[in-house]
């Protein structure tokens, strides 16, 4: 059975294995980065088989009018199972109706978002990271 935690901690290393064993691409060779991501998310909901962590939603948010996702990952050996959706609708529950759910989607994951509620537009803008 699939449990659920909001802003539970998380431990750089199994983060790190989570997105390797997902689709996401994340600098999962440099730990004390994956570190800092997770201390300054202010929103984490994370999915637990066990002990083992298999999904994540990581956002950072001012609760009242805007949220970012950063992370939905989840293990590809759990993918197909509601797991993404359940952490999406968990995030929304916390952010409340006034808040709206922003992200930048992964190539990969470009014809899920659609699937699950999220509404394509064409007026953001990126200055993308060095390295």
């Amino acid at each position: 059975m699939i449990t659920y935690a909001v802003n539970r901690p998380l431990e750089a290393a199994e983060v790190a294995r989570l997105f390797d064993a997902s689709t996401i691409r994340r600098p999962t060779g440099d730990l004390p980065r994956i570190a800092k991501m997770l201390a300054h998310g202010n929103l984490t909901i994370s999915a637990w088989d066990g002990e083992r962590l298999v999904g994540v939603s990581r956002a950072l948010t001012d609760f009242a009018y805007c949220c970012y996702l950063s992370d939905l990952a989840v293990d590809k050996a759990y993918q197909h199972r509601g797991i993404g959706k359940e952490l999406l609708a968990l995030t929304r529950r916390e952010l409340g109706d006034q808040v709206a759910l922003i992200l930048l989607a992964a190539p990969e994951a470009i014809d899920y978002y659609p699937k699950v509620g999220f509404e394509k537009i064409g007026n953001g803008y990126i200055i993308k990271r060095m390295r």
